[in-house]
């Protein structure tokens, strides 16, 4: 039989209620396998168990399962997002929707072990947090560890730029994100491309995913470019964390984007950087030439944010689903080497925000209050493999409480891996005796950063104003 089919309905016709679904898809709204997820709500299966990295916002996306009450099981890196209530939140605080959390690069490899035929194995990601609940603990090496299972599932939805006719799938730049992965590990693998060609018109070397994994092809329905230029600018007020930090009655410190400036001051050549979400992502403006950005997506290497729309080209995107451009020396992975070069060592510095750090270096940035369901996100496979963690992050919350405490008391994303802490009003350096007071904003006193943090600071005799 062909692999080829006409229309995104025909391919999932036997798709029925209890199936499992791996979906590719990093989380911008031109990203996902859109023509297939939308074939699949229209025929109304139900009770599904669906496996990604997030369900999206965008009618685009996996959401639009969730909000026609399809989804039974979600696995996944996010449930919620900070500042977002959604129906997912509601389905998930009801039991309406089973959620396993799951850290991004653990999924990739939990999902890897599944194509490969292996049932487990051990991961040093998420020690001392939420997703280590119910996993055999074992020490190798001097070393303790979490037993993951492996992820199979009956179908996959995945996009790719090319196909042809046997199956042979290449991608385009940062868009392969999760797709080469999933392909592997599912019974049947359903791919949504630009482009279907006859066998011998893809070069060999091109080829990422090999037709022996590829059940079924259907060109996509959706114009992908229109749609993230269309969602470009929603991006922009979504992830807008730049300018001034308002807190009335209070002394001003940095703005958003001089917080950006002092933490790059602390890269320097030659070091590979990954940069977080929200107010770490500024620094790509203020980033030395050479110090090289590695971003989990497997965008390595890149350049600045396009100047116009017409330079947009949207299969290139950073962790935060901006669009980036490439330079030379720039090259692509896939998730799962990316986040294998930073469990491996390969990554010098990480750059996160966050909702708390404690006194002793603990991380928390993957729940808050507002969020119904937490998202890990990247951060516990960004965090375990010995790079140099900076926290660049307002001092307060919204309300005016501190983010640097004694004990955290949200979900920890990792115990003791904080390095240095750089907010609007301080550099605090993270040492075995405690938090260290470096460097104060101009205008400030170390008496009043300390009055405005709920964990003790030791005054280094030499410290001094920030300059930037």
């Amino acid at each position: 039989m062909s692999k080829v089919f006409s229309t995104p309905s025909e391919p999932v016709q036997d798709i029925g209620d209890g199936a499992s679904i791996l979906i590719s898809g990093l989380g911008a709204a031109h990203n996902y396998p859109t023509s297939l997820i939308r074939a699949l709500r229209d025929r109304g299966s139900l009770g599904l168990t669906v496996i990604c990295n997030l369900l999206g916002l965008a009618d685009t996306s996996p959401y639009v399962l969730a909000e026609n009450g399809q989804i039974r099981k979600l696995v996944a890196s996010f449930g919620g997002y900070a500042g977002y209530r959604t129906t997912v939140d509601d389905q998930i605080e009801s039991g309406q929707m089973e959620f396993e959390v799951v850290p991004q690069g653990i999924l990739c490899e939990r999902v890897r072990a599944g194509g490969a035929g292996i049932p487990a194995f051990y991961s040093p990601t998420g020690l001392g947090t939420i997703v280590e609940s119910g996993k055999e603990r074992r020490v190798i090496d001097g070393r303790e560890y979490l037993l993951e299972k492996a992820i199979t599932a009956d179908f996959a939805f995945i996009t790719a730029h090319k196909a042809d006719t046997m199956g042979n799938l290449a991608y385009r730049r940062s868009a392969r994100n999760f797709a080469p992965t999933f392909a592997t590990a599912a019974k049947t693998t359903i791919a949504e491309v630009e482009e279907i060609v006859e066998p011998g018109e893809i070069d060999p070397d091109m080829v990422v995913t090999p037709g022996i994994y590829v059940d079924r092809i259907v060109k996509t329905e959706i114009d992908r470019r229109r749609i993230a230029l269309d969602w470009k600018p929603l991006l922009a007020k979504r992830f807008m964390v730049g300018g001034p930090i308002e807190r009335p009655g209070m002394k001003q410190g940095l703005t958003r984007e001089l917080i950006a400036l002092r933490a790059a001051r602390e890269l320097h050549g030659g070091q590979w950087v990954n940069l977080g979400v929200g107010l770490p992502s500024l620094m790509v403006q203020f980033i030395p030439e050479d110090v090289w950005l590695h971003t989990e997506m497997g965008l390595l290497a890149y350049g600045p944010p396009p100047a116009t729309d017409e330079e947009t080209d949207s299969d290139v995107m950073d962790a935060s689903s901006a669009f980036m451009t490439v330079r030379p020396g720039t090259s692509i992975c896939s998730n799962l080497e990316a986040f294998a070069m930073a469990r491996g060592g390969r990554v010098d510095t990480v750059v996160l925000g966050a909702f708390q750090v404690s006194e002793k270096g603990d991380l928390a940035n993957i729940a808050s209050p507002s969020m119904g369901a937490p998202g890990v996100g990247g951060a516990m496979d960004l965090v375990v493999g010995e790079s140099r963690l900076i926290i660049a992050m307002e001092h307060l919350t919204n309300k005016g409480e501190p983010k640097i405490v004694a004990a955290c008391d949200y979900p920890l994303t990792a115990p003791g891996c904080v390095s240095m802490i750089i907010t609007d009003l301080a550099v605090i350096e993270v040492t075995a005796g405690g938090l260290v007071l470096k460097e104060v904003a101009p205008g400030w006193t170390p008496e009043e950063v300390q009055a405005v943090t709920a964990a003790p600071l030791t005054v280094s005799p030499d410290w001094k104003e920030m300059s930037l």
